[in-house]
């Protein structure tokens, strides 16, 4: 369910004014309309810099993935925008992070943005996981396993996004190639197996426009993606169609349809057609 979102002028005199404390009187402010979990998302310009502003009320049922995300921010250079500064007055959290020059990720088939992704989750794998309280992949898909004993494939010690949404990838194609991609986002980041995040993006990869081979040949562009047995990937190609099920049903939208629609096809590409033979054995 995506959070109500309000402008800057909104906020409480008291919390406008700490901001400025760090930014300077703001000359431009740009409302942002992408993502589903800030109240507040904006693009500020001062005399002194430029910012993406993201901030929740601090009684919000959500306001733990400001606090995330201002936890995990020191251990992601390279991989993400720094945190600059955050407020905490008069009832909101805001957190100020550099703000980076880009488009989101397009992941159609052909797109030359692809190899930059599989870049970042490349650089991602490579990352150590911080000794942070996060929660595990396998308790997030515990209630949508289609077997109990599948919970194990999910489980181990690396850093995950999780939420390979195409809007939460910024690409500068004018950074040193290799290196033009960012993730944003990290409200979801999670402990786990190491080659999950390139099952995450097969999803995206499908409702893009991609086959499930295809989207295949992508996530195997990270070499995690090799450690993965292949019953543990069709158990979570299961789980995911299961949550996106739940979700479409719960909550309808185009996206949701379409994220459904992808998970359940990828669930039956990875399982195959059904087994058929002539003639057939007698059962004994």
């Amino acid at each position: 369910m995506a959070t109500t979102r309000i402008g800057l002028d909104q906020l409480p005199p008291a919390t406008r004014a700490a901001v400025e404390e760090h930014t300077g009187p703001l000359l431009a402010v740009e409302e942002s309309t992408e993502g589903f979990n800030s109240e507040i998302a904006a693009r500020v310009t001062s005399a002194t810099g430029t910012w993406h502003i993201k901030g929740l009320r601090t009684d919000h049922p959500r306001a733990w993935t400001q606090r995330r995300e201002a936890t995990i921010a020191p251990f992601l250079t390279g991989l993400a925008p720094a945190l600059r500064w955050r407020v905490e007055t008069a009832g909101w959290d805001l957190l100020g992070f550099e703000a980076l020059d880009g488009h989101h990720a397009d992941y159609t088939p052909g797109s030359p943005d692809l190899p930059e992704v599989a870049a970042l989750l490349r650089r991602l794998g490579e990352t150590p996981c911080p000794d942070i309280e996060l929660r595990h992949a396998e308790q997030r898909l515990e209630h949508y396993a289609a077997h109990p004993d599948d919970l194990h494939y999910f489980a181990g010690t690396h850093l995950l996004h999780t939420d390979l949404n195409n809007t939460n990838i910024l690409v500068n194609a004018h950074a040193p190639q290799g290196n033009r991609a960012r993730l944003v986002d990290w409200a979801w980041a999670t402990r786990g197996a190491a080659w999950l995040d390139a099952a995450y993006w097969t999803i995206w990869l499908i409702t893009a426009g991609h086959t499930p081979t295809s989207a295949e040949h992508w996530a195997a562009e990270i070499p995690a993606w090799h450690t993965a047995p292949p019953e543990g990937i069709t158990a979570f190609a299961a789980a995911n169609a299961n949550i996106w099920s739940d979700i479409s049903t719960t909550d309808p939208d185009p996206w949701t349809t379409r994220l459904a629609t992808a998970a359940i096809a990828w669930h039956a590409h990875r399982k195959g057609p059904p087994l058929t033979c002539t003639p057939c054995p007698s059962p004994e």
